[in-house]
């Protein structure tokens, strides 16, 4: 009973010292709630097992070829038919293509991001329906019925759960025809990759790939491989295996893998490629949490240190009175039980909401992130370590022995504060270099962040829309669906308030198909290696610049005259035309495609001719680079791109209606989705980058906020232990100048050794990490100036005010009370 009379004791003790109790329980909270919030999505997200059965022994293949700049290439038909025959280390392979549907038949007519795979791939990914069935091989083949297996989430989502859509018929419209399927199931939730989907198709329900383009074109990757290793195999079995493989179907067709382009062949672990993304940020962020806590814990020390020396005078009294030393370390005990335990429970109060933000903040890198909640096996053990905190900041202080108490009692205690004081300055010194290190890495990313924010893109966004019109060809012949899109462009250019509307291949920063290129040769111009060139394809319609604000440098635009059957036209970007044709007019040279890819997706390799040159149109990266771009008008090349940009006079959103309306006047299925304006596609883009500049930024403020209150402690309880020396200081002459100057520069050499230790270990792990991930921005010298000055800055503030209180110090006073 008597610990109970002590942390009673102990709780009167802190409410006289109200400042004291909040700010070690704050600091512990913002260590172990920020701890135990980011631990919590780290073991969900890249910890956590999957939903798939033994997916120890589920793979992911890819091929890539370094030489063309793919560093993830899918695979083709006949890739995957070589290298899945024979195979001893892998059990079975299972194949998932992407694609677009238009469903009709589950409410609302819309276009929703789906898969088409074969029947094995189920079995391979190890998943189980939760209603109805899966699909298996007897849903393979072209006379199969067409079968939609819905994604948990979009069932429990869009049909609310609804049981009788078993069964219920559908219609899915794709870029090459409608086809009618069935649902016979709903997955389990599981981690959809590579692709969010919302519905998963057999591959009859595809028109294109049951074409002879995608059955015989060893060029045309659009298929995604997942493996399941065999039992005894290894990961390194499969891999030695596959590329043996591969490398001998590579060597069996140098037409296709040329020796210049690389390809190879590697094999990952499906839970290390889910978490591919998302696992350098999140990692990254968990030893940010840990260098906040190491500060946290340092200020902690610092506070509760700072606090018992000034109590050694009354510890001195109750060891004079009889009191022995487990009684005094018992009563120490008891109070910081009584902080540390306070500062546990904010933690718990501060880690639910952090984990529901960084949650969200996840999300952006992993689809696991999403609905995370606190996992309070970690809060327990954030309540141990606070625990361990207070036996530590128990027994750190020195207590006045029963046999020479007279040091505490007379005020001689200098010896004692001494080392207290070394102990302090450590802690101090500690929280700085971690403060810097902190700082430093969101100086990076605020930098970044800086430059993409004021990167201007290299074409006029403002009042530009977007909006997504996926092509419906149920009961149309190709020349009706050519003529309805037409025509709804025409439509819509006549509504009030619209300047420009034009059609494209993909919207600026949004799409992920931006990255098409093809090899291209052009007249009178050679590459130095002899090899073809390499521009990017993109299908527009006339006006399409014009829309974009993108002057025609040379020659002319698209016009209706260009249509299929008359003489076949392209526009160049200004770096192309630069690159095939120095201090030429390119206007009227020919160019064609000879990528071998061109024979199995329906584009022409006939000559075209150049007719005009454009500025340079980057639409793939916020930081426009050099774009090697060709385009072709609309009319002739097949199909309808799908893309609508529509440019307004003033608010183009609240046009979206008013263009909805005029186009199912024309056909009451066509979905009108996604409608964005360019600029908020960007800010979109850039939101990763914006969320990771806030979030370590935040960071840094509150590790360099406690530091601040750390320095300001240290050099207060200096300045309360130094009194008497302040006094004989001023006695024999001394300025309050001086002694302000004396604390000033006491406060900013603990800075300068913190940064200096800040600035090794800096350079170390930057070292480090750059050796074993690639794709982070090192931190350059005005990161580390920056820092440091902002470092130095605050300990010049944290110091004034006990060095304000020093200069005051009376000498006649200071010394009368010796």
């Amino acid at each position: 009973m008597s610990f109970f009379r002590d942390l009673r004791i102990a709780v009167r003790s802190l409410a006289r010292v109200p400042a004291l109790w909040i700010t070690v329980a704050l600091t512990l909270a913002l260590g172990i709630g920020a701890n135990a919030a980011i631990f919590s999505v780290v073991r969900a997200v890249l910890l956590r097992p999957l939903a798939n059965r033994d997916e120890d022994r589920l793979l992911y293949l890819r091929q890539s070829a370094p030489g063309i700049g793919e560093t993830n290439t899918a695979f083709s038909v006949p890739e995957i038919q070589d290298i899945g025959s024979g195979l001893k280390s892998i059990k079975e392979l299972g194949t998932f293509s992407e694609i677009d549907f238009t469903v009709v038949g589950l409410g609302t007519p819309r276009e929703i991001p789906a898969g088409v795979v074969d029947g094995h791939y189920f079995e391979v990914m190890g998943l189980r329906p939760v209603l109805g069935r899966l699909l298996t091989p007897a849903d393979d083949g072209q006379n199969a019925a067409g079968a939609v297996v819905l994604t948990y989430h979009f069932w429990r989502t869009s049909l609310h759960s609804d049981p009788s859509v078993i069964g219920k018929a559908v219609r899915l419209e794709s870029c090459c025809g409608a086809r009618p399927a069935t649902v016979v199931g709903v997955l389990e939730p599981s981690v959809p990759y590579p692709v969010a989907t919302e519905i998963i198709a057999n591959i009859v329900t595809s028109p294109h790939h049951l074409s002879a383009t995608m059955v015989t074109g060893r060029e045309h990757r659009m298929t995604e491989v997942f493996a399941r290793l065999a039992p005894g195999a290894s990961v390194d079995n499969a891999r030695a295996e596959l590329r043996s493989v591969y490398g001998a179907m590579v060597a069996a067709h140098p037409e296709v893998y040329k020796p210049e382009e690389h390809f190879k062949i590697d094999v990952t672990r499906m839970h290390e490629q889910i978490n591919s993304r998302a696992n350098t940020i999140l990692w990254i962020l968990f030893a940010a949490s840990g260098l906040l806590f190491v500060i946290a814990s340092s200020n902690i020390a610092n506070l509760v240190l700072a606090r018992t020396v000034r109590r050694e005078p009354e510890l001195a009294v109750r060891s004079a009175l009889g009191a022995s030393t487990a009684v005094l370390r018992r009563s120490l005990l008891a109070e910081s039980l009584v902080l540390c335990g306070s500062g546990a429970v904010a933690a718990v109060a501060l880690a639910i909401p952090m984990v529901a933000v960084l949650g969200r903040y996840a999300s952006r890198f992993s689809v696991r992130a999403e609905e995370l909640t606190l996992d309070f096996s970690l809060v327990w053990f954030g309540i141990g370590l606070a625990l361990i905190a207070s036996v530590f900041l128990a027994f750190i202080p020195r207590l006045p022995s029963a046999n020479a108490p007279q040091g505490g009692l007379t005020g001689r205690g200098t010896r004692v504060a001494g080392g207290s004081s070394r102990r302090l300055r450590i802690f101090a010194v500690t929280q700085i270099a971690a403060s810097f290190l902190l700082l430093a890495g969101a100086c990076v990313l605020m930098k970044t962040l800086f430059v993409l924010e004021q990167t201007r893109p290299p074409f006029d966004s403002a009042n530009v829309l977007a909006l997504n019109l996926p092509k419906m060809s149920y009961g149309r012949t190709p020349q009706q669906v050519d003529e309805f899109y037409r025509e709804a462009q025409r439509r819509v250019s006549a509504l009030p308030g619209v300047e420009h509307v034009s059609s494209g291949f993909a919207a600026p920063w949004r799409d992920d198909h931006l990255n098409v290129s093809f090899e291209f040769a052009a007249q009178g111009a050679k590459r130095a290696d002899g090899q073809d060139f390499r521009g990017k394809f993109r299908v527009v319609s006339p006006g399409f610049f014009d829309t974009f604000g993108v002057p025609i440098q040379e020659g002319r635009d698209f016009n209706a005259s260009d249509k299929d059957g008359s003489e076949r036209v392209v526009i160049i970007s200004q770096s192309l035309a630069k690159m095939l044709y120095p201090g030429q007019n390119a206007v009227n040279h020919t160019l064609w495609w000879t990528d071998g890819v061109m024979k199995f997706v329906g584009i022409s390799t006939e000559p075209r001719r150049i007719i005009a040159v454009v500025p340079d149109f980057d639409d793939e990266n916020i930081i426009p680079s050099p774009a090697m771009t060709i385009y072709e008008p609309d009319e002739q090349e097949p199909g309808w791109n799908g893309r609508l940009f529509v440019r307004a006079h003033q608010d183009a959103y609240a046009l979206v209606p008013t263009i909805t309306r005029t186009i199912r006047d024309l056909s009451a299925d066509q979905p009108v989705e996604k409608a964005s304006m360019l600029g908020d596609v960007r800010a979109e883009v850039l939101s990763p980058d914006r969320l990771n500049a806030i979030v370590f930024g935040g960071f840094a403020a509150v590790a360099l906020l406690i530091s601040v209150v750390g320095v300001a402690g240290v050099l207060a309880f200096s300045v309360s232990w130094r009194t008497r020396e302040f006094g004989i200081r001023m006695a024999l002459g001394a300025l309050p100048r001086n002694i302000l100057t004396t604390v000033l520069v006491e406060g900013v050499t603990m800075a300068g050794i913190g940064v200096g230790a800040g600035v090794v270990v800096g350079f170390a792990l930057a070292r480090a990490i750059a050796r074993y991930v690639t794709g982070i921005h090192q931190p350059g010298p005005l990161a580390f100036v920056g820092s440091a000055v902002v470092i130095l800055g605050a300990a010049v503030i944290a110091s004034a005010v006990p060095a304000a209180r020093a200069a005051r110090v009376n000498a006649v006073e200071a010394l009368r009370s010796e």
